[in-house]
């Protein structure tokens, strides 16, 4: 398998891939005025969904690494790591490859932003902080929930803020 020189595996290669294997990611769970940031997916899998931030760990890069990498290039800011929150499998019936699934392993890590100024990328339309689990993916629900038991904080499920960030 070869490797782009922005980390990125050639389509080709990346079809097989998730076709034949779980792909292992990172999550971020950004926590921002009482609740967590969230964008809103312009991509398969989770495509119109609003979902946290995250993505692939490349070969050779250490978790946490991959956590500020994936901060940077999707919120435009880097994160401080608050604590590993647990790992989770993910199953879609979507992916961003044709008559395909994906797995994901997913490694979910509770953050704080540096910055409160991000910058959509080319996987998100907007993000915006939520503070209602009412209308959110299933996955993002059990992040929230899992965030609540283990950091006892209190993440208050009632609205959505006003502030949008794009």
């Amino acid at each position: 398998m070869s490797m782009q020189d922005d980390g990125r595996i050639p389509e080709d290669e990346w079809k097989i891939i998730v076709r034949k294997m779980p792909i292992v990611s990172v999550d971020l769970i950004v926590l921002l005025d009482g609740g967590a940031v969230l964008g809103k997916r312009c991509n398969e899998p989770a495509k119109g969904e609003w979902f946290v931030p995250g993505g692939r760990v490349r070969k050779g890069e250490r978790l946490e690494d991959a956590v500020h990498r994936i901060a940077r290039e999707e919120l435009g800011t880097d994160v401080e790591v608050k604590e590993m929150l647990g790992v989770y499998e993910h199953f879609y019936d979507t992916a961003d490859i044709p008559d395909a699934s994906k797995h994901y392993v997913a490694v979910a890590f509770v953050v704080t932003p540096s910055d409160e100024k991000f910058v959509p990328d080319n996987q998100h339309t907007e993000f915006r902080v939520f503070t209602s689990e009412d209308g959110l993916h299933p996955y993002v629900k059990q992040y929230m929930a899992d965030v609540s038991k283990r950091m006892g904080l209190q993440i208050y499920f009632n609205e959505v803020k006003e502030n949008a960030f794009s």
